[in-house]
Formats: C-alpha cells, sequence, structure tokens
C-alpha cells in the first residue's frame, strides 16, 4: 500500500455502506482525521451509493474513507467500488475501506484482498492499527498524550 502524502489537501469524505446503521465508527472516524489535520465531510450511515458518489463528485476529496461494522462490507463494498471505479470523473480517486469486512472479523482474512483486488486503494480489518492508517491517508499519528501520575494529582 502506498500512502497518499503526495499532494495531500487533507480533505476526507467519510461514510459507510448502504446497509450499516452504525453511526459511532463514523464520529471516532471523522474526530480522527479532524484531531490529525483533515477536513471532513460526513455523510452518516446507510448511505446511497448515488448520495456518495454525488458528494464526492462536488467535495473533490483527497480519499473517500468508507467505515462498517455490520459485517457485509464486503457485500455492499465491491457493488460500491465498482460504480466508483466506472465513473469518469472518480476513477483516480483514493477510496479506503475497513471495519468488520465480514460476519466473522477477520478471522476470515480473505475479504481486504478481494476488495483491493476489485478496486480499493487499501481495506483495513477491524483490527487493524490506526498509526497504519493514518501514515497510509498522509497524515501524521500524533503522540501518545501523557497522563499525570496518579502521584501528582492534588486531592
Amino acid at each position: 500500500m502506498n500512502s497518499v502524502s503526495h499532494g495531500n489537501t487533507g480533505k476526507f469524505v467519510v461514510t459507510s455502506v448502504s446497509s450499516d446503521a452504525h453511526m459511532w465508527n463514523l464520529v471516532f472516524l471523522q474526530l480522527l482525521l479532524e484531531e490529525h489535520g483533515g477536513q471532513v465531510v460526513n455523510l452518516g450511515a446507510c448511505t446511497p451509493d448515488e448520495l456518495i458518489i454525488s458528494e464526492c463528485i462536488r467535495v473533490r476529496p483527497e480519499a473517500l474513507v468508507i467505515s462498517t461494522v455490520n459485517g457485509h462490507g464486503h457485500i455492499d463494498g465491491l457493488r460500491l467500488i465498482r460504480k466508483i471505479r466506472q465513473n469518469p470523473e472518480l476513477a483516480p480517486m483514493r477510496v479506503v475501506i475497513g471495519g468488520k469486512l465480514g460476519i466473522h472479523g477477520s478471522r476470515h482474512g480473505g475479504f481486504g484482498a478481494e476488495l483491493v483486488a476489485n478496486g480499493y486503494d487499501a481495506a483495513f480489518e477491524a483490527d487493524a492499527e490506526f498509526n497504519q492508517f493514518l501514515d497510509y491517508l498522509g497524515l501524521v499519528p500524533s503522540a501518545p498524550k501523557q497522563l499525570p501520575s496518579p502521584k501528582a494529582r492534588s486531592i
């Protein structure tokens, strides 16, 4: 996987696949990307393919980030990437997908490779490291925040 750091505009569209109603993962990704300097358009959960495509044409993001929790990411993700790659305006756009790509989580292991073989630039299974994801997007992982030691706290 090559990172997207060349000419990084810092604009990202974050969304889920059309069948995934989970929102917390999208809020987390938005906050994570913003914390590292990204500008994020969050399309929310259960986003229709056509809306994702029209917003990517409008926003022209550095990358489309798709997160899925319901375990159907490999099914909906394949359909979506085929539509994106068929659109001449979006064909060169970076597209990544991650989360629970199958109902058995990362135990299956083949869904990420299948998604990349069908047009995704990268696929991150649910157990992937966030720093790997951030590095791929060309964002510098932040240093862990130091918490005060219990002895240093005032009562």
